[in-house]
């Protein structure tokens, strides 16, 4: 029984190792692939280029010239932003509604820092990053609260702030049901995340 016992051992052993060694091959792998893709991709393009018999630097250097002129026009807007999620963190009015509401999402296990990462996430993700380390420091990047928060900043999006960036880049004024339809896609986005926090 003993002899079968460390056959049984060394076997479990050695599919570990063989899986860890798989793992890192594939890791490998996978990093020395994305170093290769954006070179291909770039030779790729100029390539086609040259062959379309088109002028890719001229093609570039304009490309290059109306993306400037772009950020020259939505830079205000970004300042908006930016200032916007800067008088709310500092203010603590993200802290004081977060108190508010701290019976309704204790409830359901969410701290307030949560809510702030949530309302923060809609305009800048800059910003959220800078709240998920403190959420990190506070709670711990393993606690179901730092889970929650990775999980959240990973499938949300930065709604006003994508909508005023490209809207205001296309001169759409009439965003129909952009919004609602975004701000709807974010709390499914908080439920799932949420579930997923608690059962992981």
């Amino acid at each position: 029984m003993r002899q079968i016992d460390s056959v049984s051992v060394i076997l479990s052993t050695s599919k570990i190792e063989y899986k860890k060694a798989l793992g890192n091959k594939m890791a490998n792998a996978l990093t020395n692939f994305s170093n290769i893709v954006i070179p291909l991709l770039i030779f790729y393009i100029v390539a086609y280029g040259i062959v379309s018999k088109c002028k890719v630097y001229e093609e570039f250097i304009n490309g290059a010239k109306d993306g400037l002129k772009t950020v020259v026009k939505i830079i205000p807007t970004l300042i908006a932003l930016m200032v916007g999620v800067g008088v709310l963190r500092t203010s603590g009015f993200l802290d004081f509604v977060g108190k508010l509401l701290g019976g309704l999402l204790d409830r359901i296990n969410i701290s307030s820092d949560i809510f702030s990462l949530i309302i923060i996430k809609l305009f800048s993700a800059s910003a959220a990053t800078g709240l998920i380390i403190d959420i990190f420091k506070t709670y711990g990047p393993d606690s179901v609260t730092g889970m929650m928060a990775s999980i959240i900043c990973s499938c949300t999006e930065t709604v006003f702030y994508t909508m005023s960036l490209y809207y205001l880049t296309v001169k759409v004024t009439k965003t129909r049901w952009t919004l609602p339809g975004a701000l709807l896609s974010t709390f499914a986005a908080v439920v799932a995340s949420v579930i997923l926090a608690l059962i992981i």
